[in-house]
């Protein structure tokens, strides 16, 4: 089982066969924060996967909202997504400056 809850994202956001993965817990900035108190964090994710191709960014959200499940009510405060397909990769703006602190997983095979 994983041990953190960046873990716990990664390991839930798999069923989408992720191409590219960016997860940052970006809580240490949020410190003093109302939901910060209550331990829940404040996280940013960037996500490939053929599975949002054809699919609206509201259906791309619940996606996400849906595996995260209960993350979302005790672990994640927060959770910043910019959810791609990958024929959307080129034009999307990156809306991170280029040394953000990302840990990130690429898959391979796709």
């Amino acid at each position: 089982m994983p041990e953190t809850t960046l873990d716990r994202i990664r390991d839930r956001l798999t069923a989408l066969e992720p191409m590219l993965i960016e997860l940052r817990d970006d809580s240490a900035s949020h410190a003093g924060h109302p939901g910060a108190a209550g331990g829940g964090g404040h996280f940013e994710l960037r996500l490939i996967s053929a599975q949002f191709a054809g699919q609206s960014k509201i259906a791309r959200h619940r996606l996400v909202y849906h595996l995260l499940g209960d993350l979302m009510q005790r672990e994640i405060h927060a959770l910043a997504m910019n959810l791609l397909a990958p024929d959307e990769v080129e034009r999307a703006p990156v809306s991170s400056p280029p040394n953000a602190d990302f840990s990130s997983s690429h898959s391979s095979g796709h």
